[in-house]
């Protein structure tokens, strides 16, 4: 049965005197890929004197470019959606013939068209030690996948980081911890370098209470959180584009809501844009409530 959820994320930065913004590009709205059903989606911003229009970048993702005509002291962006969580196998797609097994080729075309996540660079010391002592023998893709997935949530803990940016993948195997966003860029950097194409995620997850405890393995959430997170998507033939979560080890669920999704990090940050000053003060929230849809009935009075 499917649960209703409302999400409401708000960001807002506040400036000690009234400061020129420049536009900005903010990138908060489900991609047209999320498997997660949108039931209904507003994007609020302050101040009220501004101008939004709506945008798809080169990678099909949505983004909102704001200009802001008139200097302010506040600045606040708020999400509002309700999404429908079906229960989503993470395994539920075909897969091409020629993709089955771990190592594969692609087609001439899709090398073409995939190149930008397939891109690598010189991997150092760590990293080219990870590959070679990680890399999975020849087995099914999915095998494969799963094992690749699981080495980099086994060896990079899972870290609260606030400040900007994302550590090189020599940073985080050194560091062996990382946020969200590091463990889902070292895991893109690993995939390319076997040959897979990788693309970079930044999202929302939804995680709710079970309503029944586990009696042994994980126990889940305890209690019903939300918050931004990223992970990797990799492409297969037949399947398209696969969600993968280093940060749990699992694949992506129907608790995965992708937002903006790129080759490069940097294009796929929620919020990006300037100000002729630093702000004073930064804060944001993040709730999800679940929404009760059953119906009211008024019991018989022998009943009550």
């Amino acid at each position: 049965m499917a649960i209703r959820v409302a999400l409401d994320h708000t960001t807002v930065y506040t400036y000690d005197k009234p400061v020129t913004l420049q536009p900005h590009i903010v990138r908060l709205r489900p991609a047209p890929h999320c498997r997660t059903p949108i039931v209904s989606y507003s994007l609020s911003v302050e101040p009220g004197t501004h101008f939004l229009n709506w945008q798809q970048d080169p990678f099909g993702n949505y983004l909102a470019r704001i200009v802001f005509p008139e200097p302010c002291t506040r600045l606040s962006i708020t999400v509002d959606l309700i999404a429908e969580l079906t229960v989503i196998n993470p395994f539920d797609f075909f897969v091409e013939e020629s993709a089955e097994q771990f190592p594969f080729t692609y087609s001439s075309v899709n090398k073409k068209e995939l190149a930008p996540y397939l891109s690598t660079s010189q991997p150092g010391k760590l990293l080219g030690d990870w590959l070679v002592r990680n890399k999975p023998g020849k087995c099914r893709i999915i095998d494969a996948l799963v094992a690749i997935n699981q080495a980099v949530h086994r060896d990079v803990a899972y870290q609260v980081r606030m400040e900007p940016g994302i550590q090189s993948s020599e940073q985080t195997l050194q560091l062996a911890q990382g946020s969200c966003r590091d463990s889902g860029w070292l895991l893109l950097e690993i995939l390319r370098h076997y040959g897979l194409a990788a693309r970079f995620v930044s999202g929302y997850l939804v995680q709710l209470t079970p309503d029944i405890k586990a009696i042994d393995g994980p126990t889940g959430a305890s209690e019903d959180f939300t918050d931004l997170h990223a992970w990797a998507e990799v492409y297969l033939p037949g399947a398209g584009w696969v969600g993968l979560d280093p940060t749990s080890g699992l694949f992506a669920g129907e608790g995965h809501i992708p937002l903006a999704c790129t080759p490069q990090s940097v294009s796929a940050a929620p919020i990006t844009g300037t100000a002729s000053r630093p702000a004073s003060n930064f804060y944001f929230h993040n709730r999800v409530s679940r929404i009760d849809e059953r119906p009211r009935v008024t019991l018989p009075y022998d009943e009550q």
